[in-house]
């Protein structure tokens, strides 16, 4: 692991070599019920524990080969909850609603982050200078500007981030992108992405703060703005200063497995023009309904539509003039049909092979190797999402350069590709 906890675990057990003490070890502490020994479980610390955040605690607890020792929450009652569950398996867990109070602990190895989007940057950032690995939740970060400085500090500090997109775990996705890349639909020249679209919400009054809630930490890097019941829920999804929407959370799904087929996507310039609806009322003011085009320097197509849209249902639908191919969560379909059949040449390329997101990540921290979902691909699937919803709220065609990371000759374009943080926040 990290030099911190390699020091640890060395003196612990060079102490326990030296010292003959007069102590009955129970047989499950050195792993002989079939359980990881204590000395080499994994530790790991969870920041943001609400819906998604306390399935993935649910998740590791689960494993022998991990110990939940920690999770940070801005609501006490969330961190609350949480360690009471982890204290049933394993006694000690603490809940903090500062980050920064679990990041400072040597005894956490990776930590899971499932806070709201404008956290994930910093979170994740915070989280690799403190020497942890990191499996972070889609969409990466709330700009493009933050996606970079995230895939800077991975590499800088040299830690393994897994990105929540766990489609890339999964074998019909991976066999689609495999028959796309390998020529088996022949030229490719559409890839048709459908997600659920966002909602209009009601506004609701503003109140104090509860006393269960560290509201200043809750809004971190956003601007100040007033506490409501209905924002510090389920529904931050559909406020842009908090999430793009869900042309961005949850496009980034979807969008990661476009570009896993077909990565010109990600590659030198690519146009990108849409209209979208937006709500006429209310706190939420991120797309309701989407249809955008993006189209890559050498012609290929992603039209990239929210559900309902003519011909874009749920998923990824690769078109090529030999065939297609539709997967979503379950289900993949094609045609021809036989398709699915296909027996790979040994010569053909073959695409990172994982089963299960977790164990992948676990993997990757053992073998220092990066995993199925890297830092670089959710940014790529997060950039591209962002760009199309920029393209709907210009109301006009953009170009964005790749390489650079910048719209060409497009200030008003360049400066949504970045966002001021409350301070003392800042990357």
């Amino acid at each position: 692991m990290k030099k911190s906890n390699i020091s640890r675990r060395s003196f612990l057990a060079g102490s326990a070599a030296a010292i003959v003490l007069p102590t009955i070890v129970p047989g499950s502490a050195l792993g002989k019920d079939g359980k990881t020994p204590a000395s080499d479980r994994i530790g790991t610390g969870h920041i943001g524990v609400g819906g998604r955040g306390s399935g993935h605690v649910g998740g590791f607890l689960g494993r022998s080969d991990a110990q939940v020792l920690a999770v940070a929450d801005p609501y006490k009652s969330k961190g609350a909850s949480n360690v009471a569950r982890i204290n049933k398996k394993y006694k000690g867990a603490k809940a903090y609603q500062d980050f920064r109070e679990l990041l400072a602990r040597d005894d956490i190895d990776a930590v899971v982050i499932a806070s709201p989007e404008n956290w994930h940057a910093l979170h994740s950032i915070h989280a690799v200078k403190a020497g942890k690995d990191v499996y972070c939740e889609k969409a990466i970060s709330l700009t493009v500007a933050e996606g970079r400085a995230m895939c800077k500090a991975v590499r800088r500090y040299g830690r393994i981030l897994q990105v929540g997109t766990q489609q890339r775990s999964d074998a019909r996705f991976r066999l689609a992108c495999q028959l796309v890349r390998n020529g088996y639909l022949g030229k490719v020249h559409t890839v048709k992405v459908g997600v659920p679209g966002g909602r209009q919400l009601k506004t609701m009054p503003a109140k104090d703060a509860p006393p269960d809630i560290d509201y200043k930490m809750w809004l971190g890097p956003a601007p100040w703005s007033p506490y409501t019941d209905q924002k510090c829920s389920f529904n931050w999804y559909f406020m842009q200063d908090y999430c793009a929407g869900w042309i961005q959370s949850w496009g980034v799904h979807h969008c990661d497995i476009a570009l896993w087929g077909l990565p010109q996507l990600s590659k030198g310039l690519i146009k990108a023009a849409g209209t979208a609806k937006f709500p006429t009322e209310g706190p939420a003011n991120t797309s309701i309904t989407w249809n955008t085009k993006l189209t890559a320097a050498d012609g290929t197509v992603m039209s990239f539509c929210s559900n309902g849209e003519p011909g874009h249902p749920q998923g990824v639908r690769f078109e090529g003039d030999k065939g297609w191919i539709h997967v979503r969560r379950g289900s993949i379909k094609a045609q021809p049909a036989s398709l699915l059949q296909t027996a790979f040449n040994t010569s053909d390329e073959k695409l990172y092979v994982s089963t299960n997101h977790h164990n992948n990540f676990f993997d990757g921290i053992r073998t220092r190797k990066d995993p199925a979902a890297p830092i670089e691909a959710g940014h790529r699937a997060t950039a591209i999402s962002l760009v199309a919803d920029i393209a709907t709220r210009l109301r006009r065609e953009v170009t964005f350069d790749w390489d650079k990371e910048k719209f060409i000759k497009d200030p008003a374009a360049d400066k949504m590709l970045v966002r001021s943080m409350t301070a003392p926040w800042r990357i």
